[in-house]
């Protein structure tokens, strides 16, 4: 079984709003409402592909019976904890410019924390654990890490894909894949990365710490997957953006969707670069029809 951990869940509340202006009434065009939070659309992903996932995490209140209801209507396991609080809103405003507004998570107790380490303790060297998005501010920023270290000794697989400080937490810890970009990738090591040298180089200190298997994506200019072996380079597709949320969430599902079919590295980025540039093409996250149109664009080379 894949399990996604979604520590920070939220609704995504999408507005569409021709010529924004701050400070001024404006009228809504178009709005729609998603269950958001990095794990979750990793999971969603997933089923899209037609593979199967359970969402773990922290949820509440009548914003967090949104997001169930709608897991279930995609048929979407899920076992989260309850929390006190509402689960929060994150507002994705689309005008001339995108704006966002991310909403405050719940309080989170060390009884409620101690029920999510209790659910890690069931999982085994045949699963897999996605630790994806941000940590809430209730939460100490080691909080992935002692995860890790609480299913280390079940031999379950790691995946991280989250930032700052909760990155820098957990790479001593030797996830089985870490999938930064290249600006996260660069605040770790303290410089800025711009080129595919650079990436290669950077990419390859994080193996050499330990990490299998590490994923860079560079939003334009495609995305490059380094192990103690080889670098490879996926092209971006071509197409026109249309959404800029979950499409590194959309690698990573589509990463693992055929990772945990077949266990080839080379088809899994494949696959999983192609479901990144879908979702970017998508008002929502990738379908597995535009994924097998995109795959044909993405020839995986060697650098």
């Amino acid at each position: 079984m894949i399990y996604t951990c979604t520590l920070n869940p939220a609704i995504d509340y999408f507005l569409q709003v021709d010529n924004f202006r701050a400070g001024e009434l404006n009228h809504v065009k178009a709005d729609r409402k998603m269950p958001g939070g990095k794990g979750i659309n990793v999971s969603r992903v997933l089923k899209h592909l037609e593979q199967d996932s359970k969402c773990l995490g922290f949820i509440g209140g009548f914003t967090g019976e949104f997001i169930k209801g709608k897991l279930a209507e995609e048929g979407i396991e899920a076992d989260f904890v309850p929390v006190d609080g509402d689960t929060r809103i994150n507002v994705k405003l689309k005008s001339d410019t995108e704006t966002e507004i991310n909403g405050v998570a719940p309080q989170i107790t060390d009884e409620q924390l101690n029920a999510l380490f209790a659910k890690l303790e069931t999982l085994t060297s045949e699963d897999i654990l996605v630790l994806s998005g941000s940590v809430p501010a209730t939460l100490p920023v080691t909080i992935y890490k002692e995860m890790m270290e609480h299913v280390s000794a079940s031999g379950a697989k790691v995946v991280v894909d989250t930032s700052g400080k909760a990155f820098r937490e957990i790479v001593d810890a030797k996830p089985f894949l870490v999938k930064p970009n290249h600006h996260e990738l660069g605040e770790y090591f303290g410089v800025t990365i711009d080129t595919f040298d650079e990436v290669k180089t950077y990419g390859k200190k994080l193996v050499e710490k330990g990490i299998d298997h590490v994923i860079v994506s560079m939003g334009g200019k495609g995305a490059i997957y380094i192990d103690k072996d080889e670098y490879l380079y996926a092209p971006p597709a071509k197409g026109v953006l249309k959404n800029s949320v979950g499409a590194g969430d959309s690698l990573v599902g589509g990463f693992l969707s055929e990772y945990a079919v077949s266990g080839d590295f080379r088809k899994a980025f494949q696959k999983g670069a192609a479901s990144g540039s879908a979702t970017a093409f998508s008002v929502d996250l990738c379908t597995k029809e535009k994924v097998e149109e995109m795959l044909p664009q993405i020839e995986i080379s060697t650098i």
